[in-house]
């Protein structure tokens, strides 16, 4: 078993992202923190990746006004292919700055340069953080030559005591910097203190504007004086879009746990040169005071992973498992798991059944987790990055290999000498057996339930904006064996009751090899044309129904066999019927005969469904947004069943198309996963297909409406309505 999982994991590790050997985005790899205040002195702090490092030589500090002497710590010596032995910084560095002559608002402007260990190197960076300094500049602690007061101060008295408040600029250390048209305000909050969410007011002066920004969840504090009162902790950043000249006026406030609360502050802030521009920002984020019910369900399940404890949060993501298990990208595992078992044909045991359910269940849940961790880390969806026309094609005729063999015309074995290596392996352990079924749970997960549903992607989001790839996987990993729960019922009881021999077992055998050929048909539906997917599935109907014995006579049969023959007359028929509508030029295998009577068939398939605006890009999306009316965008993808699921029945609904009408409705198909798309999704924080966001006329999202996954034409009326509500119509 364990060689089976380190196979496993092997084949996981060839695909993920950091086999390629790529190094990463630089501001992923040279996190840069920013600037605050530590005893009245500036201290720029960066995150440096692992495997990445930043040459001390290449930082340079410079401001407005004054003069910045930065004061290093000591470096670590690399003995680099180019330059030789360098100082350097891995994993930190925080680097306080000493700003002479200098008081009130300064500009700093900061320049680094750093590599990565597999030989690749960035180019400089620059960055500009502007910060109040105080009147008088307070030397660090140890400058004790021109300010021995100072140091017998920070003997007696150390910042860290708990006997009395910090200053307000100590415990709530404010900076901001302009990146174009944002205004990035952060706020380094001390250990044991507190800044109050309602208390925060940003007012413009002059010609500058402000767009609408989104503020962070906040956390609940019981306040003796406010009650329960959203309060932030550690550090609070707000991203607000600007435009025009002026003045901002910053006011806050905040406590100390020790029971101080401090006065309103104020900051007051230049904004030069921002230009007016059409920015995408989400309504704010209702805080935790508010009901769950304003919540999208993604966030609600984001928000569990946030606020649950350990227990709760695999409880409830294992029961998420169980519900989405016969969901339209899940329930095809199960004759995929059917056919591996029934494939064993007369030495298959409940024992043996329950070990290969087993095996496949955590090979997928594994595979499952991982390309959901590197999802969330790293915005790469390997799902969708295997959802081309190459894998799919070749899954889809190891498919039809698997068929043919369940029909007799072959057997699937390895060459004679392979073949005496494995036998003799096998008879110490399983582990060939074994590792074929791991091999198809990894791919199962991957390629065939790529979709994406509201607990994935709560999952997902959740390890983007925290970076706890534990909880995250966990979570995910949870879940994955909830679905793979009923796998385990189903393999099991399979190996129970499957006939032990004879002719029911030929005819076991045929029955899981049309299925076979149906799931590689379904696979390949997300890469050939309409027609040709109908022609094919109307093609296998007929073609087992003749092997059922329908069109052969019924004297001297059995009961079982006419039985059998009446089911063969039924899929002959429909089989028929679906090649008549692929020969009327509307290919459709539930609805063959859609559009005969009562008008005209050319007209009426297009009648049922609905056309969307297709766009491709942000700036598209842009264009479309803060025109006076509502926006619909839906992701769509070819190899999202659910996305197609909600084109034939909820999209295809007359009352859903009439409330649909009111928007403008948008559609991003982001089959070929382009970069423009993964920006748009980036953007927009949708994880992948399907998604449907709503905008109101000002081209603000509307969070809490955000649709993951499928929903029944009732529930995406209602859904709709509550979005037209949005717009102030009555």
């Amino acid at each position: 078993m364990w060689r089976t999982l380190l196979i496993l994991f092997g084949l996981l590790w060839s695909l993920s992202p950091w086999a390629s050997e790529d190094p990463i985005d630089v501001d992923k790899a040279f996190q840069f923190q920013g600037v605050s205040l530590q005893d009245g002195q500036p201290v720029a702090r960066w995150t440096i990746a692992k495997g990445y490092y930043l040459y001390q030589k290449r930082f340079d500090f410079n401001a407005d006004k004054g003069q910045v002497t930065p004061q290093f710590p000591t470096p670590e010596i690399k003995d680099d292919p180019i330059f030789g032995k360098t100082p350097v910084y891995h994993d930190a560095v925080a680097i306080p700055l000493n700003i002479q002559d200098a008081s009130g608002p300064v500009t700093l402007t900061i320049k680094y340069q750093g590599c990565w260990e597999g030989g690749v190197c960035y180019p400089p960076q620059t960055r500009k953080v502007t910060l109040e300094l105080p009147a008088q500049r307070t030397l660090s602690a140890t400058d004790t030559t021109d300010n021995p007061l100072a140091a017998i101060s920070q003997m007696i008295t150390p910042q860290t005591s708990d006997d009395g408040p910090l200053p307000v600029d100590q415990a709530f250390t404010f900076t901001h910097e302009q990146d174009g048209n944002t205004l990035i305000l952060n706020w380094q909050i001390a250990p044991k203190y507190y800044l109050y969410r309602d208390k925060i007011q940003l007012i413009p002066t002059g010609s500058l504007k402000l767009g609408d920004f989104q503020l962070p969840k906040a956390d609940i504090k019981d306040d003796p004086i406010f009650g329960k009162t959203p309060v932030y902790h550690n550090q609070l950043t707000l991203k607000v879009p600007v435009s025009g000249d002026g003045t901002l006026t910053v006011k806050y406030q905040g406590c100390w746990e020790g029971g101080v609360c401090y006065p309103p502050q104020t900051k007051t802030l230049n904004i030069k040169g921002a230009q007016a521009s059409t920015t995408i920002t989400p309504t704010a984020t209702p805080s935790a005071s508010e009901t769950a019910a304003t919540l999208s369900e993604t966030d609600q399940i984001t928000n569990t992973l946030k606020h649950s404890g350990f227990w709760v949060v695999i409880g409830t993501f294992f029961i998420f498992g169980l519900l989405l298990a016969f969901t339209p990208c899940v329930f095809p595992m199960i004759p995929i798991l059917s056919s591996i078992i029934v494939g064993q044909g007369e030495s298959i045991t409940t024992r043996k059944a329950f070990v290969l359910s087993l095996t496949y269940v955590l090979a997928m849940a594994l595979a499952y987790t991982l390309a959901g961790v590197l999802a969330g880390l790293f915005g790469a969806n390997l799902q969708a990055t295997l959802q081309n026309p190459w894998v799919l094609g070749a899954f889809s005729l190891v498919f039809v290999a698997l068929a043919l063999s369940m029909f007799g015309f072959y057997e699937l074995q390895l060459p004679a000498s392979l073949q005496t290596r494995i036998n003799a392996l096998a008879n110490q352990q399983q582990g060939g057996t074994l590792t074929g079924v791991a091999v198809m749970g990894v791919l199962s997960a991957l390629i065939v339930g790529p979709c994406v549903a509201p607990p994935l992607a709560g999952a997902l989001i959740y390890i983007g904006q925290t970076g706890d790839a534990v909880l995250g996987g966990a979570a995910l990993f949870a879940m994955s064996l909830g679905m793979g729960l009923p796998l385990i019922v189903a393999g099991t009881l399979g190996g129970k009751y499957l006939p032990r021999a004879g002719g029911w077992m030929d005819a076991v055998k045929a029955v899981f090899g049309v299925v076979m050929l149906a799931l590689a048909l379904w696979i390949a539906e997300r890469i050939l044309p309409a027609w040709l997917v109908v022609l094919l599935a109307s093609t296998l109907l007929i073609v087992s129904a003749v092997y059922m014995g329908a069109l052969e006579p019924t004297d001297g049969k059995s009961g079982w066999w006419k039985l059998w023959k009446g089911l063969g007359l039924v899929m002959l028929a429909w089989g028929v019927l679906m090649l008549i509508s692929v020969a009327r030029g509307t290919p459709d295998v539930l609805t063959p005969l859609k559009g005969l009577g009562g008008g005209s068939g050319a007209t009426s398939p297009t009648a049922t469904h609905f056309t969307f605006k297709r766009i491709d890009s942000l700036d598209e999306l842009k264009a479309q947004l803060g025109q006076g009316q509502p926006v619909l965008l839906d992701f769509y993808a070819d190899w999202c069943i659910s996305c197609k699921e909600m084109e034939r029945f909820t999209f295809s609904d007359p009352e859903v198309q009439a409330l649909m009408r009111q928007f403008i409705a948008l559609q991003a198909d982001v089959t070929d996963n382009r970069p423009e798309h993964k920006a748009l999704m980036k953007a927009l924080d949708v994880v992948g297909p399907p998604a449907i966001l709503f905008f109101d006329p000002q081209g603000r999202e509307i969070r809490a409406l955000r649709v993951v996954g499928t929903k029944t034409p009732e529930e995406f009326a209602a859904i709709l309505r509550q979005a037209l509500k949005k717009r102030g119509s009555p």
